[in-house]
């Protein structure tokens, strides 16, 4: 039987559309910010209030799912972020653009560990690979999409702003003609600690926490470097689709070596490509490549440490399970852009990539030093 039922199609048809317009706007808002004149430290709380959205979103989550249901639960989610969107054009300030940004990250925290966890509990142990490799390739595209969409239309915050918004309601349409269990009993809090403190996922759940800094400051901070270089709107939005697109093409290969050479391989290798790509950019040599290979190892080191802290969990930890490795998550992408974005304040823009080397450093200390004494992932048979 096929992974891939008709409900799952629909789920992900949906999340493609949200995260085209969600990465539209992530892009854009530092970039805004600059037209604006504010100074890196407003930015980067800007960027981090997004992020503290994701960190709220993802303790409330389980609550909302395990209440309304995973239908309900997106569907109110997308209008929430369509509503913070909608919010971005009505007031300028430094102070609303950060609450509207919760907001926003908070619903897209909860439509994270909807589609998750519907889409493994709608799969099995064999074929759960299948669907979160799907899950990441869907999500990057629309990310991919989005880049790619600010060289085809006007960048300009009223010229943004409608199309952005309808498309977030038209996400909600496929879910419409597709229906997922409710979860019996889930989404407690209780739950979530228990799985931040299960040792055989230990590495798994740091692992998401490197993700965190590494995409965060990515995502929050790369546009205000680039832009900061030299770069238009149109171009930099091109630089994130190189780094997407080498995201996307990494998925499947780089899940398939992690079920045949075991995932602490695989997630050592991705981290050693981190640190080379990163002192690559530091050291002057050439963006393009250095960019895609950061694209192609930290795109994909979410999914590996996701899968590898998920191996142990049963059927029904995995909403809580999820909340913990989005918390994990989160709790990086809040931190590593606040601390980078006060570096690139006071010194110098190239710190940026320092951030992400040093992060991508200490979690490759730990695979090494503390791999014997956790689970370690192998291939499943």
């Amino acid at each position: 039987m096929s992974a891939f039922s008709r409900p799952v199609i629909l789920l992900l048809a949906g999340l493609l559309l949200f995260t085209t317009s969600m990465a539209v706007l992530n892009t854009l808002v530092p970039l805004w910010l600059v037209h604006e004149s504010l100074p890196t430290w407003k930015i980067g709380i800007v960027g981090s209030s997004y992020f503290a959205g994701n960190l709220l979103g993802t303790l409330v989550a389980g609550f909302f799912i395990n209440y309304w249901g995973f239908n309900k639960t997106y569907n109110y989610s997308c209008i929430l972020f369509a509503i913070a969107t909608i919010g971005l054009g009505l007031s300028a300030g430094f102070i609303s653009w950060s609450l509207w940004r919760l907001l926003a990250g908070a619903a897209c925290a909860v439509i994270w560990v909807v589609v998750e966890s519907a889409l493994l509990r709608s799969g099995t142990i064999k074929n759960r690979g299948q669907l979160l490799a799907a899950y990441m390739v869907i999500y990057y595209a629309g990310m991919l999409l989005g880049q790619l969409l600010l060289g085809w239309v006007p960048t300009a915050l009223n010229s943004i702003l409608p199309w952005a918004v309808t498309l977030l309601f038209v996400a909600i349409l496929p879910l419409l003609f597709a229906r997922f269990s409710k979860p019996e009993q889930q989404g407690k809090s209780l739950n979530v600690w228990s799985m931040l403190k299960r040792r055989d996922a230990r590495l798994g759940i740091n692992g998401c926490i490197i993700s965190g800094v590494v995409l965060g400051s990515l995502y929050g901070l790369l546009p205000l470097y680039l832009s900061h270089t030299g770069f238009e709107d149109a171009q930099v939005g091109y630089w994130m689709a190189l780094m997407i697109g080498a995201g996307i093409m990494g998925q499947l290969p780089i899940g398939k070596m992690a079920d045949r050479y075991g995932r602490l391989f695989v997630l050592r290798i991705q981290v050693f490509v981190i640190i080379i790509s990163s002192v690559a950019v530091l050291n002057n040599y050439s963006l393009a490549p250095a960019l895609f290979m950061l694209g192609l190892s930290g795109f994909t080191l979410y999914p590996v440490a996701m899968a590898w802290a998920c191996e142990k969990a049963a059927q029904d930890e995995l909403v809580a399970m999820n909340q913990a490795l989005l918390m994990s998550y989160t709790v990086g992408s809040l931190a590593g852009p606040a601390l980078t974005a006060s570096l690139m304040q006071h010194y110098s823009d190239r710190l940026l990539f320092a951030v992400i080397a040093i992060a991508a450093l200490i979690f490759m200390v730990m695979l090494f030093s503390k791999a014997g004494r956790h689970h370690t992932p192998l291939a499943m048979q």
